[in-house]
């Protein structure tokens, strides 16, 4: 950036007066700065100078003083002649002369702040000051009365700089205000009293600005020898400020003319604008007026429930756009009117939340007219939500139109653990009050599109639509979460529970009648009861084909393989396929016998469903571990060749606190080392309970056997799982695998989760090998083992059997 000076000779001067201006120009050749002399010199004012490119001043090209020609010679001190272009369109010819050039440092320096003392300013700070802030400076001299003027005082009158104006003339401009200017500035000569007067001034170009004009004395010792001060326009901000007026004006005017309760609060819950229909009910129920800046906590600290579920509204305000739903003010004793109420989001210029608006509009006369019959036909009295009719209908017609939806669907069966107990010590009213406030909560938390309904007594049903598995797991968590943390107050006691859930997924196999879904779904509630309670017990919804009485004779067959000890044994081996691996390597696969001798084993699809409904799976995964320990203690010679040997566990066992202990009793008199054994956990579970598989994790390593995430890759999950969780192995799962051969973005998966495993310490195992092209790609892709048909088939447990050796006592193994 370099400052010139611009140096003209006039003919119409006498000899040796010249005129000068001095410019400022940045490396892009854009003129930044123009002093108050450019107009008699180029006819430009300052403010028409800056910011356009310096060409505009100058006649060529050839002229340009960033030219080389031109360049060298300025730097070395030397004055130019160059020909300029007036702004009137003739041509002169001046000197220019370089005044200072500014180079930015290529490091920072080291720099410190101090209190400026009263040295003169640089009269370009000045001006910079009075363009930004839109004032001028003014100074009179008591003694000999002339007044000085920056150059911000004329642009405020709208005349030229340097035009010459009495301080008369320039009361002229104040209009009706000179009486009252010439009275404080005479106060202020006489007592040094400063002065500060708002008026209305008329410029030059008959314009009015509201301006305010300062001033004080300045001394000289004990003397006033001067006066100065400041006047500033503010035309802007009383012209925003009558705006604002007029727009709250209009605001308060507009939400008084309407019966609905309307109230902005910030994102404390400092209320911020209501209207008088609001403030009128809220008296009514709280017993308090709220006033502007009430802070909603502080006034409803006599009422916890209440405030709580308040709390919860407004917090979802301001996570979301806008929300409708429909209740009273509180969830008190007596009949309160039900407001329909509408919650917005307010957001600044920039998109940040400053806070929340909502209307409410009282229904009740809507929901009491003959009318609204089908509404109470549809609805719970107690908690207003959906009731089991209206719930099935509902799912009944998602049902109908899932083939047009791109996610998945999923019902949510709850039930309060040990609710009985309120009413036994509150009472059937209270407890009413507990649904009826905790429903309130259960729709902040739920989605808007979801359906939440009331079945009967403490069971409740929410159909969770067009949602990922993995989302509607999270879902089902957060709203187990929200029961247990829900408090209710009551007569000094604070009544508080869990509760239970059953999670069902619902798929285009699934049966189509909510009634037999919402069955399944009070089975898997009544596993997760049964369990532990305080948790969801989820699995995927039975097919279509299996109605109930294919349900109960799987169930049948299930138990007659349980209590015979039955259940028929596979095993399948997995191979090494990065590098040559000594010993046998295999996962037991379960199958129930079928109903008649020559009839077909149930697999896994058919009886684990029917297992995990009636909470038989827990026990099906022990009866498969004491068979097969029980069929390798027959079979000594296989220890030195056993390395692995992998159980699949339910969730059931998953969430099972003793099934560490009854692992390690199994183990205890097994000629066969812990280390042989894996426990494989699907990842599924893992991500739902990381917890709680963690300390299984642990528990189980204590004991000396193996843990293996199985399914790794379904979701994005994965990656996090494979480096954190405490697990030996991972098996990736089957979907990731199916297109391994010719899907590039596969292949970059499965090799991630590979080096994360390789890094953490863990094997990996690859599924569903099914053709050489997958195999060689495995290969090439480092993986430790595989799994699948083309590599191994299923085959009966008795056929892992010791080679046969002859010996000269005779033969061993066969």
């Amino acid at each position: 950036m370099k400052e010139f000076f611009i140096r003209r000779d006039r003919s119409d001067a006498p000899p040796g007066i010249e005129r000068r201006t001095l410019i400022r120009i940045d490396d892009e050749g854009v003129i930044v700065f123009a002093d108050h002399h450019a107009e008699s010199v180029l006819g430009y004012e300052a403010s028409e100078l800056e910011g356009r490119k310096v060409q505009c001043i100058l006649a060529a090209r050839q002229d340009d003083p960033f030219a080389p020609a031109h360049r060298h010679r300025i730097e070395n001190g030397e004055s130019i002649l160059i020909t300029f272009r007036h702004r009137e369109g003739f041509f002169f010819t001046a000197g220019l002369s370089l005044r200072m050039d500014i180079r930015d440092a290529d490091q920072a320096a080291s720099a410190c702040i101090s209190q400026r003392d009263h040295s003169p300013v640089d009269h370009r700070l000045i001006r910079l000051m009075e363009t930004s802030a839109h004032l001028g400076l003014w100074e009179l001299d008591i003694n000999s009365n002339e007044m000085t003027w920056t150059d911000g005082m004329y642009q405020l009158l709208e005349l030229r700089p340097g035009s010459e104006i009495t301080p008369e003339q320039a009361l002229f401009y104040c209009q009706s205000s000179q009486g009252r200017i010439r009275a404080r500035i005479r106060r202020c000569i006489r007592s040094g009293q400063p002065f500060s007067v708002t008026l209305d001034l008329l410029t030059a170009r008959q314009k009015i600005r509201q301006v305010t004009l300062t001033g004080r004395a300045l001394k000289t010792g004990e003397r006033i020898q001067r006066l100065g001060g400041t006047l500033i326009d503010q035309t802007r901000e009383q012209r925003e400020h009558l705006a604002r007026r007029q727009a709250e004006q209009l605001l308060g005017a507009t939400i008084n003319a309407t019966s609905d309760l309307i109230v902005a609060v910030d994102r404390a819950l400092n209320l911020l604008h209501f209207n008088q229909a609001f403030a009128r009910q809220f008296e009514l129920t709280f017993g308090q007026a709220p006033k502007p800046g009430d802070n909603i906590n502080t006034l409803l600290r006599d009422y916890p429930n209440e405030r709580r579920l308040i709390e919860r509204l407004w917090s979802r305000a301001f996570e979301r756009d806008s929300f409708v739903v429909e209740m009273p003010m509180a969830q008190q004793h007596r009949e309160l009117p039900l407001y329909e109420i509408h919650y917005q989001r307010l957001t600044n210029d920039l998109g940040d939340v400053m806070g929340a608006v909502h209307v409410a509009r009282d229904i009740s006369d809507r929901l009491q007219s003959s009318s609204s019959s089908e509404y109470r036909i549809q609805h719970d009295p107690v908690t207003g939500l959906m009731n089991r009719k209206a719930f099935l209908a509902r799912l009944q017609h998602t049902l109908e139109q899932k083939s047009r939806r791109d996610g998945r669907n999923s019902l949510l069966y709850l039930d309060l653990d040990g609710f009985d107990h309120f009413n036994e010590i509150a009472g059937s009213g209270t407890c009413d009050r507990y649904l009826r406030e905790l429903a309130g909560n259960l729709g902040v938390k739920v989605r808007q599109r979801d359906a939440l309904a009331r079945l009967a007594g403490d069971t409740f049903a929410l159909l969770i639509e067009n949602c990922p598995e993995a989302r509607a797991r999270k879902i089902a968590d957060s709203i187990l979460e929200l029961i247990g943390g829900f408090v209710f107050d009551w007569q000094g006691k604070q009544l508080q529970t869990t509760a239970s859930g059953g999670l069902l997924f619902l798929d285009d196999d699934s049966p189509s009648n909510p009634e037999q879904l919402l069955t399944q779904a009070a089975d898997l509630c009544h596993t997760a009861k049964t369990s532990g309670r305080n948790r969801i017990h989820a699995a995927q919804a039975m097919s279509q084909a299996m109605d109930e009485g294919t349900t109960n004779v799987v169930l049948e067959q299930l138990r007659q393989a349980l209590d015979n000890e039955q259940v028929r044994l596979e095993f399948q081996a997995l191979r090494p396929v990065a590098s040559v691996t000594w010993g046998d390597h295999i996962e037991i696969l379960t199958r129930i016998p079928g109903e008649r001798p020559d009839s077909p084993p149930l697999t896994p699809e058919a009886f684990l469903p029917v297992a995990e409904r009636f909470d038989l799976a827990k026990r099906l995964d022990r009866q498969v571990i004491r068979q097969t320990l029980a069929w390798l203690e027959q079979h000594r010679l296989l220890e030195p060749r056993l390395k692995y040997c992998g159980f699949n566990l339910s969730l059931a066992s998953v969430l099972d606190d003793t099934f560490a202990d009854f692992m390690e009793a199994a183990l205890k008199d097994s000629p066969y080392a812990p280390e042989c054994f894996c426990l494989e956990i699907r990842e599924a579970h893992a991500t739902q309970y990381p917890d709680d598989v963690a300390v299984l994790c642990d528990t189980l390593h204590r004991i000396g056997c193996r843990v293996a995430l199985d399914g790794a890759g379904a979701s994005v999950e994965s990656y996090s799982l494979a480096a954190k969780l405490p697990v030996d192995i991972i098996k990736l799962d089957h979907k990731i695998m199916q297109h391994l051969h010719d899907d590039p973005v596969q292949q970059v998966m499965v090799e991630a989760l590979h080096k994360i495993a390789a890094a953490s310490g863990k094997m990996t195992v690859a599924t569903f090998i099914e053709n050489d092209d997958t195999l060689r790609k495995v290969r090439t892709l480092g993986i430790h083992y595989g799994q699948g048909f083309r590599l191994y088939r299923p085959r009966p447990l008795e056929e892992l059997t010791p080679a046969e050796v002859t010996l000269t006592t005779g033969k061993i193994g066969g």
